[in-house]
Formats: C-alpha cells, sequence, structure tokens
C-alpha cells in the first residue's frame, strides 16, 4: 500500500481511477492544491532566496505574504553555507541608518565559488571601491538613471523619504540621488547637480548593491507604490532568477486613501468623513491645552515682551505636543509638516495662525450642529475666544492704526494679511450663528471694517500691509491708495465679507467697492490675472464673492461671470471629481515652478512642474473651490455647480487619509494627491507646504466644513442670514471710519 503513495505525476492519475478509492482522491486533490499554491508563488525547486534580516523587515515580511520561497537567517555565513549553488541571497540594512551593513570579504568569496547572486544594503565596505561617510536626504530625491528597468524611466523620481546612503564612486548607476526639479520626472537631468549612487551592480562581480534603506518601504511611506512595485520585482528578478512577474509584491501601505477610486461607497460616507476629519485635530495634537502653549513659548523663546513681534526664525517643524490635547481654549496649531520621516511619521508645524483657529471653529461648530456633538460646540466657541479674545492678536485699541486687525501669529505679529483675516472672519460669523449668540458680533464688525478701511479706492487692498509701515504711514493712507492687484487669492473672498456686511447693515459703500473691484477683476480675465502658486486656485476663489454678489444685486453679468469661471475649472476636473493644478503665463506668477535644479526648494512653489501633470492641490485649490462651488449653487441653481461640487464632494471622501499607524494623519488631507495613481504624489519644492502637509484650516477645516453643510442642505450665507450685526455697526463704523472721510469711499 505504501508504493501506492508514491507522487508520479504520469501515474497518479490512472492509480486513482483504477482504485476509486476516496484515501487516493483526497491524496490528488491535495497533491493538486500544494501545486497550484507553489506555482501561484513562482516556486521551481532550489530558487528559494536566502534573506539575512530581522524578521519583521518590511521587504521580508512583504516577500512571505506574496507566498514568494524564501528563508529568514539571522546569520550571514550560516545562509551562504546553506544556499543552493546559483541561487541568491539578500543582506538587509538592519542597524539602518545608525549602523552600516558589515560585509566580510570571505563571504563574497564564499558567494562567488557558489555562484550565488547578492543583493546588500546599506554596505559599510565593498572590495575596490571606497565608501564616504554616510550622508542623508534634505531636498534631495532618488532618480532612475538606466531605461533597462521594467516599469520605470529613465530620469523617474521616486519618494525615498529620509534617505541615509553611503557615497561610493561608481558610474553608470541604476539609481542616484541628487537635487532635481520636477513633479515626477526630473526634468533638467543630474548632470549639473551632486549626486551618489542608490542602486548599482559591483563590477566584476554578481553583486547588486544599494547604498541605502530600500528594504523600508512601507515603514518609511516609499512612493509612488507602483513605482516601488517596479524596483522591486527588478531587485527579486536579479536575485531570484526568474522572471519578473513571478515577483510581483503587494501590500496595504500604512498610510493610503480611505477608498479606491472604483468601489461604492457607503451611504453614510460624507458623515463619516467629517467626523474623523474633526477628531484628527485631537488624536493629531493639534488642540492645545495650558501645558500645550507652555511647550510652545518654549519652543519659540516667548515672553511678554516679545510675544506680538516677530522673533528669530528657528525650524518649526518639530515633534507634537507632549501635553494633552486641550479644548481649545489655547488655539489650534497650524497642521503637519511634509517631511516624512524613517519610522512613516510627520513633524507638526508649530504656528498657532489667526486664520486656522477662526476657520476650525466653524468646522467644529458645524460638527457639533450635524451630530449634537456638545464638545465640538465649545471648541468651536473657545477657539473664537482665544483668538479676539485671550491670545492678544486681534488689534483692538481705537487709537491704533491697525485697529480691527489680526496678526498672523504669536511670534510673528507683523504681517497684516487680509487673506488671512478673512478666513478667520467666515468661521466667526458661522460659528456664530450655529451657536445662536452675539457674542462676537462687535470684533467680528470691527475685523471687516478693519480690512475694510485699509482698501484702496478702487477695491483692491493688496498682498498683505506690514505692520510697521500701517504705523507709520497710518490707516487713511492705504484707503486713499490707488491700489490694483488682479489676483484673487489676496482679494476675492475678502470682497465677500464685505458683501456679507452690505447684505446685513446695507452701507452701500461696501457693495459700490466691491462691484467695482470684481468688474476690473473680471474684465481682467485671464491674460491680467496674477496667481500664486498655480491659476486653478485663483479661479476657485473667486467663486464665493460672485455666488454672494448675486445674492445682494443679481445681475446677469455677475451670472456670466460665474459661469465663465466655472467652464474653466470643469475642463480641468477629472471623472474622479479631483481638479487638475494648471499653472497661468510664467510672468504672471509669484511662485512658478522650478527653474533649474538648484532653485528646488528655496521658494514656496506649486505642486506641478508643467500643465498635465495629474495633481490636484488641496492646500489651495479643491477646498476653496468646495466651498465657492457649494455657495454658487445655494445662490443661482445652477446644475453646473452642484454636479461639479458633487464630483468633487465624492473625490474628496475617497482620499480622506486612513491610517492605523499614525494618528497624526489619520483623517487628515494631504495637500497634493496623484488622481492617475491614486497616491499622495506632488512636486515637494514647496519650502514651507509641500505635497504631505495638512493644513489646519485652510484644508481641514473647509473640506469638513463643506460636506457637513452638504449633508444638512445648508449654506454658509443663509446660516447666517439672521446675524444681529447690524445693531453694532454704526456705531463702530463712525468710530472707525469717521463720517468726514466718506468721500474717498465715493470712488465708484
Amino acid at each position: 500500500m505504501a508504493a501506492a503513495y508514491i507522487w508520479r505525476p504520469e501515474k497518479t492519475y490512472y492509480m486513482i481511477l483504477k482504485k476509486k478509492s476516496p484515501t487516493f482522491i483526497l491524496l490528488f486533490a491535495g497533491v493538486i492544491f500544494v501545486m497550484l499554491v507553489l506555482g501561484s508563488c513562482g516556486n521551481v525547486s532550489g530558487n528559494r532566496i536566502s534573506i539575512v534580516c530581522s524578521e519583521d523587515n518590511d521587504l521580508f515580511v512583504t516577500i512571505k505574504k506574496n507566498r514568494i520561497p524564501c528563508k529568514q537567517y539571522d546569520d550571514l555565513f550560516e545562509a551562504v553555507a546553506e544556499a543552493k549553488e546559483g541561487t541568491g541571497i539578500m543582506i538587509l540594512a538592519d542597524g539602518y541608518p545608525e549602523k552600516t551593513t558589515a560585509i566580510d570579504p570571505a563571504f563574497l568569496k564564499m558567494a562567488d565559488e557558489k555562484k550565488l547572486r547578492v543583493y546588500v544594503e546599506y554596505p559599510s565596505w565593498l572590495p575596490g571601491l571606497t565608501a564616504g561617510q554616510p550622508g542623508s536626504t534634505n531636498l534631495e530625491r532618488v532618480v532612475v538613471t538606466t531605461g533597462s528597468i521594467p516599469g520605470l524611466e529613465k530620469m523617474e523620481i521616486l519618494s525615498i523619504h529620509g534617505c541615509h546612503y553611503v557615497p561610493f564612486d561608481v558610474q553608470d548607476p541604476l539609481l542616484a540621488v541628487g537635487k532635481v526639479a520636477g513633479y515626477d520626472r526630473a526634468v533638467y537631468g543630474m548632470d549639473d547637480t551632486d549626486n551618489s549612487p542608490i542602486l548599482f551592480m559591483l563590477p566584476d562581480a554578481e553583486v547588486m548593491v544599494s547604498s541605502t534603506k530600500l528594504s523600508q518601504f512601507i515603514t518609511a511611506r516609499y512612493a509612488p507604490k507602483s513605482s516601488v512595485q517596479a524596483l522591486l520585482a527588478y531587485i527579486l528578478q536579479f536575485v531570484g532568477g526568474k522572471p519578473a512577474h513571478q515577483y510581483s509584491l503587494d501590500w496595504n501601505p500604512d498610510v493610503r486613501p480611505s477608498y479606491s477610486c472604483e468601489e461604492k461607497l457607503p451611504d453614510d460616507a460624507a458623515r463619516i468623513a467629517v467626523t474623523r476629519g474633526i477628531d484628527w485635530h485631537t488624536t493629531a495634537g493639534m488642540l492645545l491645552s495650558k501645558d500645550g502653549w507652555e511647550e510652545y513659548k518654549l519652543l519659540w523663546n516667548l515672553d511678554d515682551s516679545n510675544m506680538h513681534t516677530t522673533v528669530p526664525s528657528v525650524n518649526n517643524a518639530a515633534p507634537p505636543p507632549l501635553a494633552a490635547p486641550g479644548d481649545g481654549s489655547y488655539g489650534v496649531l497650524e497642521g503637519i509638516a511634509s517631511e516624512v520621516h524613517l519610522d512613516g511619521s510627520q513633524p507638526v508645524r508649530w504656528w498657532l495662525r489667526s486664520d486656522s483657529n477662526g476657520e476650525s471653529s466653524l468646522a467644529f461648530a458645524l460638527r457639533g450642529l450635524m451630530d449634537g456633538d456638545t464638545g465640538s460646540s465649545l471648541i468651536a466657541g473657545n477657539l473664537l475666544d482665544w483668538l479676539y479674545f485671550n491670545s492678544g492678536l486681534f488689534q483692538n485699541d481705537p487709537e491704533l492704526d491697525n485697529y480691527g486687525l489680526l496678526f498672523w501669529a504669536p511670534g510673528n505679529a507683523q504681517a497684516l494679511y487680509q487673506d488671512n483675516d478673512i478666513k478667520a472672519i467666515l468661521g466667526c460669523m458661522g460659528t456664530s450663528a450655529i451657536l445662536n449668540t452675539d457674542r462676537w458680533d462687535e470684533v467680528l464688525v470691527k475685523n471687516i471694517l478693519g480690512n475694510f478701511r485699509t482698501t484702496g479706492i478702487n477695491g483692491f487692498r493688496g498682498r498683505r500691509i506690514e505692520n510697521p509701515d500701517l504705523m507709520r504711514d497710518g490707516w487713511q493712507s492705504y484707503l486713499k491708495r490707488n491700489t490694483i492687484l488682479f489676483q484673487p487669492h489676496y482679494e476675492a473672498w475678502t470682497w465677500a465679507s464685505y458683501l456679507w456686511l452690505y447684505d446685513k447693515t446695507k452701507w452701500e459703500p461696501l457693495l459700490k467697492k466691491t462691484e467695482k473691484a470684481v468688474e476690473m477683476m473680471m474684465n481682467a480675465y485671464p491674460d491680467g490675472w496674477r496667481w500664486t502658486n498655480g491659476i486653478q486656485q485663483e479661479r476657485g476663489r473667486m467663486l464665493l464673492p460672485l455666488a454672494w454678489l448675486i445674492r445682494v444685486d443679481d445681475k446677469p453679468e455677475y451670472r456670466k461671470w460665474l459661469s465663465l469661471l466655472a467652464d474653466d475649472i470643469e475642463r480641468c476636473q477629472d471623472q474622479s471629481g479631483a481638479i487638475r493644478e494648471e499653472l497661468g503665463a510664467l510672468d504672471k506668477g509669484d511662485y512658478v515652478p522650478s527653474v533649474s535644479n538648484e532653485s528646488y526648494g528655496t521658494n514656496e512653489a506649486p505642486l506641478i512642474q508643467e500643465n498635465g501633470d495629474p495633481v490636484s492641490d488641496l492646500l489651495y485649490t479643491c477646498n476653496f473651490t468646495f466651498l465657492g462651488l457649494h455657495e454658487a449653487y445655494a445662490a443661482t441653481g445652477d446644475e453646473q455647480f452642484r454636479r461639479m461640487a458633487d464630483k468633487l464632494a465624492d473625490f474628496l471622501i475617497r482620499i480622506q487619509v486612513r491610517s492605523e499607524k499614525h494618528s497624526g494623519v489619520d483623517g487628515g488631507w494631504f495637500r497634493a494627491f496623484d488622481y492617475t495613481q491614486w497616491d499622495y504624489l506632488g512636486s515637494n519644492a514647496d519650502s514651507g507646504w509641500g505635497a504631505w502637509s495638512i493644513e489646519t484650516g485652510w484644508t481641514q477645516a473647509w473640506i469638513p466644513s463643506v460636506l457637513a453643510m452638504r449633508e444638512m442642505n445648508i449654506n454658509l450665507w443663509d446660516i447666517t442670514a439672521k446675524s444681529q450685526v447690524s445693531k453694532k455697526f454704526n456705531s463702530i463704523r463712525g468710530e472707525m471710519i469717521p463720517d468726514n472721510l466718506m468721500k474717498h469711499l465715493q470712488a465708484f
């Protein structure tokens, strides 16, 4: 009987049929199953890959999960001793980055004698080559320098986060690291920038060398995933000696979109996104407690003497607060910096921005209204109290020329941005209405009029006002200026606040000056417009004032302008709902793409290098456009705005960050998203707000706010319709803009 169980492929089927035994039938089925399993793993007898590494190494774990035959070793010489001739061995960098990988010459000799194919990471020594002292990347990125890797193009850029590498003098590497400009391609090549090999073949040997740790691809969040897959398949093909398709790896990234682009969304997906987006503020440690405020002061070396000056610049990217999160009484931090560390974590941007605090108050208030969450409502009110009453950022001295304006942040107080003020103002007007209180009506009116009285005769205020200049020249000098700036990023939403206050007070200068400015702006579109990080954001910013202008003075021309901008935006809206970022004429841009490798990372910058790069910007475009489309549909009932907003909402819900491992980003929205690769990607050239940044307020408030309003079928204009700010207006207006200066408001 025993002989009957011997596996002989040519005879087995016959034996089973002949005996017709259940035992044999089960045996046959089991053997076939094993064959299928092993075949799906690419198994070939004697072709197992030996891997010297820790058992938790990303590559080893992934190889096992993908059922590729391998064996893990702790000892290098044990691995080479057991390896069959002609097979492959991988020595992965367990000590990275503190300790390089020691390579014994005796090992290389044994490997050569057994004709082993060797892959080694982060080596301290290689025969015939001089190893330099390990370095690390700052602005440098990894570039594919060959056309021989299937699935990767020459000059393609890989995001190898937190890259440490051992310099070697090698000609013609497969990958190299250097400071290069471009979105996903090194558009200016690498000839003019210092670079060092990352992946190369050891001359005259079957040894592939990575001067960094490529096997840390999950933990350190290497991207894009598809390119990393192609790279790993190439390495495994060399080591394993079989076709690349047998080494196709898949894994679940630690940080990923909440949904794929195709899967059906749950019925409550929007509500879930709002909740997670608001909860992020707490889980990421953004809400400061009293102890957190003390950490802030210590970081910036602040005390009562310098709180509202601009202190010497320090690195504001630091670990999250040690203290437990607060309840909004000490404000909310700016967000998450774009830097990704070796462990996949990201530092926090330690600023208490005035605009972010005002915007976040609205998001918390809307979550409280949507869910009946009293804790969120409490935080909403506390944030406004901190901003206007307790932070010292709101300038409330009627004797000073900065009366009614907001400083940027404690420790950075000298720049007075109208664009920042208006986002706080919008948050304040919405939160006041939702909480049904007049608590902030007085400061709200002062904040709007503080900006209005420093707006020139044409309705333009300019990019910003420096506080020392304002205190020297006086606010009346700005009221009388002939300022013109065709750049909605700075001007447009401020006009929206003027229209809102006009609706509540019927004070004609608010309307007339805004109408004049809007007409000038739209008559200059598109060729006369300047742009900040892209032309798309300028279009998106202009939607809100046009929508609210229709609310107070509905004219066909305003509807035509609104449709014109929406048409141009929709032409760049992907079927996924993503809005593709777009550049305007380069001579009209404040922050243009890098013009050389040297200029990369030296200033603020777009996420794209050229038009057509498939990237959405959630910091400057999608977020603000989302509100604009929402309010435009509410004002007009035009189905185009609803259609565009629906698609954009779907996209934003899908790409919200999901991470069980990194609570600091779970529930957030990164600035950049490549909708073709469905991955968080973009040029990281922006010196302050790169591709993987998460901005409190700008992004993390407006997206949940609009999603919440959509859930409740409400809009910001109608929410605030019953505001009683008119009761405070006349006395405040008379104090801030006396009647004898009214002539300067009659330029219309």
